[in-house]
């Protein structure tokens, strides 16, 4: 067993001592969970996207090591946007555009 923290210790302990309970949901809060559920997750309208080769490819390889389908990457991607749950950062955004840049000028092209 790993090493445990002060807080993680603490935890155990009130298990032990049967001190920690199930919080378990009312009827009312488990069916008004269901409708936000159905509200959030219905999906009844269909968009069409053009994409890079090598940006599709980008993304079937994530949501392969991701263990999803594509699709369901790309819509939960967009719905952690939309949300405010994703945000960009200057450290670690490169656009397609910036790469290339890189690229050509790693070649010795450069854009005009």
């Amino acid at each position: 067993m790993t090493k445990l923290d002060r807080f993680e210790r603490e935890i155990l302990g009130a298990y032990e001592k049967g001190v920690l309970v199930s919080a378990r949901p009312t009827k009312a809060q488990l069916a008004a969970f269901r409708e936000a559920a159905r509200a959030i997750f219905v999906k009844n309208k269909r968009v069409n996207i053009r994409l890079s080769a090598a940006d599709l490819m980008d993304l079937q390889a994530r949501a392969y090591e991701e263990g999803v389908p594509y699709q369901t990457l790309i819509a939960s991607v967009l719905h952690k946007y939309v949300s405010g749950r994703l945000r960009e950062t200057k450290s670690r955004l490169t656009t397609h555009s910036t790469r290339m840049r890189a690229k050509s000028a790693r070649a010795g092209w450069r854009d005009r």
